[in-house]
C-alpha cells in the first residue's frame, strides 16, 4: 500500500481561471494531504478601511491556489477533496459594491469594513463580534472546453461560495480532465448562508485537502457530503433556472444511484430535504445563483454514490 504524503504550496502558485488545458504545479497521489496557501480574495489589495473596492484591479481577485493533478484521475471518475482544516489569519475584510446585493438601494458604497478574527471570534466592532466559520468559496477543477474565471461558478465548481464547504466537509468533483487539476482559495473567515452583500470576511489563511478518487461515477456539478447530509449543487444566472437543475440533479442521483423511483425522489425532495441558494447575491452583473440540495443520510441514500 501507498504511504500518504504531505505537500505544501504556496499562495505564490495561483491561477486566475478554470480551463481544459490546465498545467500542474504539483502531481499527487490518492491519499496524499496537500497544504494550500491562499490568498484574501482581493490578493492583498486592500489594507485598511481607506482601501475601496472600486480602486483595484479587479483582474486580481478570487485567484486559486494550485492546480494539483491527481494520479489515476480520468474523465468519468470524481476526484474527492476532503477539506481537513481551515486556517485563516488574523484579519480580514468585506466590502459593499456599489449597485451589487439585495440591499444595495439602501445603503452608501463602496464601504471597506475590518475585521479582526482570534481564538475562533471574529470582530466587527465594540459591539458587534460572533464565532468564526472558516470556509473556502473558490473550489474546482479543469473544465471539458470552456474557461470561467475564477470567481465565476460552473460544473466544474469554482466560486460556489457554498459556507459548508469547511473542516470536515468532502467534495466530489468530476473529473473531465487527466488529473482533475484541482485548485483552492478565496477563504471568508465568516459567511452567511446565502451571501447578500457579495463578500464574507475575505482573509488569507492555509487549508489542508486530502485527496481521494472515486472510479467510473461522477454527477453533473460538484456533490458535497457532511457528517449527517450530502449536497448536490447546480448554477445558472437566475434564481428560478438554478432551482430548477438542482432538483433535477438530486432527483438523478436519487433514481440512479439508490433505486428511487422519480415520483419517489421527486416526494422525498420535497417532504425531507432541504433546498436554497449558497450564493444569492442579486443584482451582480455577470454572476450567476448556487443552488444546493441538502439530502439527509438515511439507509435508503446514506451518500452521494453506490
Amino acid at each position: 500500500m501507498a504511504v500518504a504524503t504531505a505537500h505544501r504550496l504556496s499562495r505564490d502558485q495561483v491561477i486566475w481561471s478554470f480551463g481544459p488545458d490546465l498545467e500542474p504545479v504539483l502531481e499527487v497521489g490518492p491519499g496524499d494531504v496537500v497544504t494550500f496557501e491562499t490568498n484574501d480574495c482581493f490578493t492583498g489589495q486592500i489594507q485598511s478601511e481607506d482601501d475601496l473596492v472600486t480602486e483595484i484591479d479587479l483582474g486580481r481577485i478570487n485567484g486559486a491556489t494550485g492546480p494539483v493533478a491527481v494520479r489515476g484521475a480520468e474523465p468519468g471518475d470524481s476526484l474527492v477533496a476532503e477539506i481537513l482544516d481551515v486556517r485563516p489569519v488574523e484579519w480580514g475584510v468585506a466590502t459593499l459594491i456599489p449597485g451589487f446585493g439585495q440591499l444595495s438601494g439602501l445603503v452608501q458604497a463602496p464601504v471597506t469594513q475590518m475585521f479582526q478574527v482570534r481564538d475562533g471570534i471574529v470582530t466587527m466592532n465594540d459591539r458587534i463580534s460572533f464565532p468564526a466559520n472558516p470556509m473556502v468559496g473558490v473550489v474546482g477543477v479543469a473544465t471539458d472546453g470552456e474557461t470561467l474565471a475564477t470567481g465565476q461558478a460552473g460544473r466544474h465548481g469554482g466560486n460556489l461560495d457554498d459556507h459548508w464547504h469547511r473542516k470536515g466537509s468532502r467534495i466530489f468533483f468530476p473529473v473531465r480532465q487527466p488529473g482533475g487539476m484541482f485548485a483552492v482559495g478565496d477563504m471568508h473567515a465568516a459567511m452567511g448562508d446565502g451571501e447578500i452583500c457579495f463578500t464574507g470576511v475575505e482573509i488569507a489563511g492555509e487549508v489542508d485537502i486530502r485527496f481521494e478518487l472515486l472510479k467510473g461515477k461522477q454527477a453533473t456539478w460538484p456533490v458535497t457530503e457532511l457528517g449527517d447530509r450530502w449536497l448536490p449543487h447546480a448554477t445558472a444566472t437566475g434564481y428560478e433556472e438554478a432551482l430548477q437543475l438542482v432538483s433535477e440533479e438530486a432527483a438523478r442521483l436519487l433514481v440512479d444511484q439508490h433505486g428511487f423511483t422519480m415520483e419517489e425522489a421527486f416526494i422525498f425532495l420535497s417532504v425531507a430535504c432541504d433546498v436554497g441558494v449558497a450564493q444569492a447575491c442579486k443584482p451582480a452583473e455577470g454572476f450567476g445563483t448556487i443552488a444546493r440540495f441538502g439530502i439527509p443520510k438515511i439507509d435508503a441514500c446514506p451518500m452521494p454514490f453506490r
